[in-house]
């Protein structure tokens, strides 16, 4: 009997919930048939979105504990943070210059009339933060009460407490190995789990991508066709060629055979539109398909997971200069350059969560005087251009880690 790969099933539940959400699309919406297919595919996704956030937390707690204490071990902590700090700022600097040069070259949002927007923008109300407002709460939000932190799901706040309680578990030595110990055999039961809530992602992602072709609006994907077309291309552009690049010049490993081994993460990036959701899975990848060591893997990828957003830093830079032309503001190279350094901060900060680069997306707008209003021009296709920007997020994350493995292996 032929055995179907979760690779495959996965890209079969994938292309499925494409062609069904198309002919849902061309379905009266109010029919019996579409609110049950969309009830239907909505408990499904729910159900799956849901079990990935019941282990991520865990996850992200037990992986960096048990990577900075091995690493430490391995005299190699210095030399992997460095080295991944490094990689996700220069790609995430690769990415924002891309998008700069590509907007300052096709000046999306010229000769669009604002006032189609206008209900957009009436109707969304915005939470001002000004740079420095965001520069605090992103400080404070770095060192929060532990137990909070695990509760509220704060991927930030559990990084750096769990950074923070490896180091203390590698200097206490030998007097706290069996909390070490403890440790790993928990990562391995987080692990487990994983793996069981693999066999439903055909499914969850099936119906993810069903509901998300039946909620675009056609109309306004039309009028703003440059504007998509432009992050799609430029977001791509990093993700198919810039990244595979570093890839292949650092670690020899060619891009066919890195998106074979990371397709599932992929996928569920796509899908899922959260590179936190996605996480599980991308630590699944990296150390069974791309033979990335456990301890590289459970302190980068949790780490970019937090803080490496190419595709969120490059979308944020496309998005202010559109809606600086939309309004018809010629933004000069020191305002540009203020924008470069806002996406980048910003994108640092963004939670992985879905659409959450809308929320900085205000304080880059803010940083150059344009309206934060305009956020709501393009709330309606966020979530289409949010599936790319995070795929491309994933994938930093996972080429990241083989950078990192690789570095230290030469130094």
């Amino acid at each position: 009997m032929l055995k179907i790969s979760l690779n495959t099933q996965i890209l079969l539940g994938a292309l499925i919930g494409i062609l069904l959400g198309l002919g849902l699309a061309t379905l009266d919406q109010e029919s019996s048939l579409s609110r049950n297919s969309l009830y239907i595919a909505g408990l499904m996704s729910t159900l799956f979105i849901d079990l990935l956030k019941m282990v991520l937390v865990p996850l992200v707690f037990t992986s960096i504990v048990v990577g900075v204490a091995n690493l430490r071990a391995h005299h190699q902590i210095n030399r992997v943070w460095t080295t991944a700090i490094s990689f996700f700022a220069g790609t995430m600097v690769l990415a924002i210059l891309l998008a700069l040069i590509v907007a300052n070259l096709f000046r999306p949002g010229e000769g669009l009339e604002i006032a189609m927007f206008k209900d957009a923008m009436q109707s969304f109300e915005v939470r001002q933060m000004t740079l420095r407002e965001f520069f605090a709460h992103f400080l404070h939000s770095l060192f929060l009460n532990p137990l909070a932190a695990l509760a509220q799901g704060n991927i930030i706040a559990i990084v750096v407490f769990a950074l923070l309680l490896g180091i203390a578990l590698v200097v206490g030595g030998e007097r706290y190995q069996n909390i070490l110990v403890l440790m790993k055999e928990f990562l391995e039961l987080i692990l487990m789990l994983v793996g069981w809530i693999m066999r439903l992602a055909p499914f969850g992602i099936m119906a993810l991508l069903l509901q998300l072709v039946v909620a675009q609006d056609m109309t306004l994907l039309t009028t703003l066709i440059k504007f998509i077309l432009i992050v799609i291309g430029t977001t791509l552009v990093h993700g198919l060629i810039l990244l595979p690049l570093i890839l292949y010049l650092t670690t020899g490993m060619t891009p066919l055979r890195f998106w074979n081994g990371g397709r599932e993460a992929l996928i569920t990036a796509f899908a899922t539109s959260s590179s936190a959701a996605t996480m599980p899975i991308t630590m699944r990848c990296v150390e069974q398909h791309l033979h990335v060591k456990s301890d590289v893997a459970g302190f980068v990828i949790p780490l970019g997971a937090t803080m490496n957003m190419d595709g969120t830093a490059l979308y944020e830079a496309i998005a202010a200069l559109f809606i600086a032309n939309l309004v018809g503001i010629e933004l000069d190279i020191m305002q540009q350059l203020i924008v470069f350094l806002t996406a980048m901060l910003a994108a640092i900060g963004a939670p992985g969560i879905p659409s959450a680069g809308m929320v900085t997306m205000v304080m880059v707008l803010q940083a150059v005087g344009l309206p934060a209003e305009a956020v709501a021009i393009l709330l309606p296709i966020d979530r289409l251009l949010d599936a790319f920007r995070t795929m491309v997020n994933v994938e930093g994350d996972m080429i990241g880690s083989l950078v990192v493995q690789k570095w230290i292996k030469n130094t």
